[in-house]
């Protein structure tokens, strides 16, 4: 039986929708009311379609449902995957009052969404992420899409889920290595709002990576709070909504390079979040105690604070140049202000983004990068 259901919101007037989040809610949840159609088809992929698909399946009692399972990996994040999707779609004749289910993790759930933001001209979708990174982020606030090899997550579209169910219980066959890069995200809600969660966050690192039920609860519940008020007050990322990419700019850089799936994408923004502190502090922003404190807190949840080996400050800058944030040619980083206030700068001073970037990289010329 599951447990205690918890229930936010995402406010976005008629385009509303819930987030339910308990252990044991998949297989026992009846979503057929988001359903607006008898036909649903479900995107899973090759490593979570044995673990949970039947149990998925099972959500929609009495309609005709269907399934897709696409490779696993950030590498498979691309055209060629997604008409998949549209293949299974027209094979299967589905027509534009069909429903789309994300069974799965951020890539999944990201071309899934992208996928209903063009199937037809648009046909609704559902969340229901099973690692730790897309439950507390990418499965809320609408965002979708997929690669380029020129930039991450360049090509896409804003498309809102009907709902999102998350079940905690999928999270204990999560590898340690996906649970860590999932703690980056939730660390990211700390350091751009909440100080208050933040010094929580430290106080449960280690049960939080344990996968403390309790914890594991708590923390998925605070991060999508915030996560759907910042999404309530600027849903097409229009200005407030940019802090929720602390990190991310230095971190898609990081992941681009690597090769994408080579680091994974809580793994860069873990580094990413190191780097924009260290800038932050030369920039005069915080203090040293405030990025050792930074540092100290992605150490905590087994992540890495350096960058690929061999990358240098110019491989960072022009992966940067192609960031979406950018207007007309000029860089925007988001940056702390403070621990707890993250701002948006254009044109940070390039003396200091220098002394970054080749802190850093040095570092990766010596031998240190992810293990």
């Amino acid at each position: 039986m599951p447990d205690a259901l918890r229930e936010l919101t995402v406010e976005l007037g008629e385009r509303s929708y819930p987030i339910l989040i308990g252990a044991g809610l998949l297989g026992t949840q009846n979503l057929n009311r988001y359903v607006v159609g008898q036909q649903v088809m479900i995107v899973t992929n090759e490593t979570v379609a044995p673990l949970y698909l039947e149990a998925a399946e099972r959500c929609f009692p009495g309609k005709q449902v269907a399934r897709v399972v696409l490779p696993d990996g950030e590498k498979f994040k691309d055209w060629q995957t997604l008409n998949l999707i549209f293949n299974a779609l027209l094979e299967h004749r589905h027509t534009r009052k069909t429903t789309l289910v994300a069974l799965g993790g951020g890539v999944v759930g990201d071309m899934t969404g992208f996928a209903a933001a063009c199937y037809q001209r648009g046909v609704p979708f559902i969340q229901i992420p099973t690692t730790l990174l897309s439950q507390v982020d990418s499965s809320v606030g609408g965002k979708t899409g997929i690669n380029h090899p020129l930039g991450k997550n360049m090509i896409g579209a804003f498309h809102q889920p009907e709902v999102v169910l998350i079940d905690t219980d999928t999270l204990q066959t999560l590898p340690q290595r996906e649970v860590a890069a999932g703690l980056a995200e939730v660390i990211k809600y700390g350091l751009i709002r909440n100080t208050v969660f933040l010094d929580w966050l430290e106080q449960s690192m280690a049960r939080l990576s344990e996968l403390e039920p309790s914890a594991l609860s708590e923390a998925i519940y605070r991060s999508c709070a915030c996560k759907a008020d910042v999404v309530a007050q600027d849903e097409r990322e229009g200005g407030l909504r940019a802090i929720l990419n602390l990190g991310h700019t230095f971190g898609h850089a990081i992941e681009t390079y690597a090769g994408y799936g080579e680091w994974l994408h809580g793994e860069a923004v873990g580094s990413g979040m190191v780097m924009a502190a260290d800038l932050s502090r030369r920039l005069g922003l915080i203090s040293e105690s405030d990025r050792a404190r930074v540092e100290r807190i992605v150490c905590q949840a087994k992540l890495p604070i350096t960058v690929p080996a061999g990358m240098q400050p110019d491989d960072f800058r022009r992966l940067m140049a192609v960031d979406k944030k950018n207007i007309d040619g000029a860089l925007r980083l988001v940056l702390l202000n403070a621990l707890g206030e993250a701002v948006v700068v254009a044109g940070a001073d390039p003396d200091r983004l220098q002394e970054t970037l080749a802190t850093f990289c040095q570092g990766a010329c010596q031998g240190s990068g992810r293990e």
